[in-house]
């Protein structure tokens, strides 16, 4: 499938797949993809799953983690599905059994007491791990027919950008990191009256 433009948004080469991150278009609306960045972690004919990397939660790993010493890592809202589960995605490879590598240095999952063992021998630093509640899912054809409503951006995955802390500019960085042809979409206001 190839994408092509659509009356002033980007020409489109790069199809969805694992490991690419999905940029939510300036006016889509919907209350959880709202500006969100979203890193695929699956991409199957019998659907999609994926972790939204700009949606903080104000909640340490320590409420949802029994028995977790304090660690300052980032848990965010993964999505609206599972929202009474907890994910993680890491760059901590092997070292983590059942981990799913989703692309060069980043993995998905693995073995929680494992985590919970390296939390408290001070042995994984909050710069190597991000914990999700919920996640993003899709059901078949479902994320291609959002694309080709201009609902998303696909982009190549970055580490810098998915374990990047700074969440706040996260959407914008990424749209001006891609050149001239994105960089417009970032300084859209988030009410089109108002521009």
């Amino acid at each position: 499938m190839e994408l092509g433009n659509f009356g002033g948004y980007p020409t489109q080469q790069i199809l969805p797949e694992t490991g690419r991150i999905l940029v939510a278009e300036p006016f889509l609306s919907d209350n959880y993809f709202k500006r969100s960045v979203v890193l695929l972690t699956e991409f199957t004919p019998e659907g999609s799953i994926g972790f939204i990397l700009n949606k903080p939660l104000d909640i340490s790993i320590q409420d949802v983690m029994a028995d977790t010493p304090d660690f300052d890592a980032l848990v965010l809202m993964g999505g609206p599905v599972g929202r009474d589960t907890l994910h993680f995605l890491h760059t901590l490879g092997d070292t983590i059994q059942g981990s799913r590598k989703i692309m060069e240095g980043i993995y998905w999952g693995g073995d929680f007491e494992k985590i919970k063992e390296l939390i408290q021998s001070g042995r994984i630093y909050p710069d190597e791990i991000k914990f999700f509640i919920g996640y993003s899912g899709w059901s078949p054809g479902q994320l291609e027919q959002e694309i080709q409503q201009k609902s998303w951006f696909v982009l190549p995955g970055q580490t810098e950008y998915i374990m990047n802390h700074d969440t706040s500019h996260l959407w914008n960085k990424i749209l001006k990191d891609q050149g001239e042809e994105y960089a417009g979409f970032a300084n859209y206001p988030v009410d089109p009256m108002l521009n």
